[in-house]
């Protein structure tokens, strides 16, 4: 984990020399690779659909960067980070597409599993949808390109400028979908709904910033090594994804895979918070989390039928260009990670 240092003023200027088209490099990066990440590695759009790309960066592009840059410019680590990822999460799921509300999102019926009918809500699509946003549509894709810019891993990537535009395109992108979705599906959720989805928006962004590690002497055992931490983080992702409620949903069964979603977000939090807290722990291990994830989303997509473009041949050609895309990411990551590395 990663908190503000007392006494160390925030990283709130770059003070590398490079010239300015290269410190925008990462800015760009995380641009494309979160909708990448979060809608074709996944395995959900097919690369004959590789278009719709100029519609989803605007929206999964901008607002990572959008998490990144706000939380690096105020000096914060990554509980803000998560924090500020799953906003986004409830912004995009809540009031943009709204698959949150809508009982027939796609012609899939996903609010049928452990449904709150006060809420007009599916406990396990809503615990499911935000994670995925959360995880992978920002924290892994920061944490994938931080690590691929590590001499620069908590600087600004840019000025006041580039971060005006950066939310000019998120709005539109956040206008773009809407509109889109609400042509598509004819579904506007009520006020109430809205509006609570407005309240856990701003909740979890006052969170962000009210966030304080709690202070105590820091564990002298050795941080586990990030082999172990990526292939936690791959197991716990994995048995995530493959957790579904089975058809005909509405039984007891339902509330057993969200009882178990819950019992995976425990582990894995008590996990991070006490391997951080130990002695070496550093980018490698952040990027062994990352990693882990990142894999769960590569192979998943081979067994997964696209929602939009092509199946079949086309459709498993990309899935290996997008996974072969990811491994080589992670690999010039971990490169650039271990020679950044301070000697022992």
């Amino acid at each position: 984990m990663e908190t503000a240092i007392p006494g160390r003023p925030p990283a709130t200027a770059d003070t590398s020399t490079e010239p300015a088209r290269r410190s925008v490099r990462p800015a760009l990066l995380l641009f494309v690779l979160s909708p990448l990440i979060a809608e074709y590695l996944l395995g959900n759009v097919s690369i004959s659909a590789l278009g719709y790309l100029v519609v989803f960066a605007p929206l999964y592009g901008a607002g990572a960067l959008l998490v990144r840059e706000i939380t690096r410019r105020s000096g914060r680590g990554w509980p803000t980070m998560v924090l500020l990822g799953f906003a986004y999460a409830v912004i995009e799921e809540g009031l943009v597409t709204q698959t949150l509300f809508n009982p027939s999102y796609f012609g899939f019926e996903l609010l049928g599993a452990a449904h709150v009918e006060a809420l007009g809500m599916g406990m396990w699509w809503t615990l499911f949808v935000l994670t995925l946003h959360t995880v992978w549509s920002t924290s892994v894709a920061i944490a994938l390109v931080e690590a691929l810019a590590v001499r620069r891993r908590t600087t600004p990537w840019l000025g006041s400028t580039g971060l005006a535009v950066t939310a000019v395109l998120f709005a539109l992108g956040v206008a773009v979908n809407t509109y889109g979705t609400r042509a598509q599906e004819g579904f506007v959720a009520s006020p109430a709904q809205l509006g609570g989805a407005v309240v856990v928006t701003v909740a979890a962004v006052v969170a962000a910033f009210a966030f304080r590690a709690p202070r105590g002497a820091r564990d002298e055992r050795q941080a586990p090594r990030p082999l172990l931490v990526g292939a936690t983080a791959l197991v716990a992702s994995t048995v995530f994804m493959v957790t579904v409620p089975p058809e005909p949903w509405g039984s007891a069964t339902d509330w057993a895979v969200v009882g178990l979603y819950l019992a995976i977000y425990a582990v894995v939090i008590t996990l991070v918070v006490r391997w951080s807290s130990r002695s070496g722990w550093d980018d490698r291990h952040r990027l062994a989390l990352a990693g882990g994830a990142l894999l769960t989303y590569a192979w998943h997509a081979f067994p997964a039928a696209p929602i939009v473009g092509a199946t079949g041949a086309i459709d498993l050609v990309g899935n290996a260009v997008f996974a072969a895309g990811a491994i080589a990411l992670l690999a010039a990551a971990a490169a650039k990670v271990r020679r950044a590395a301070p000697a022992p």
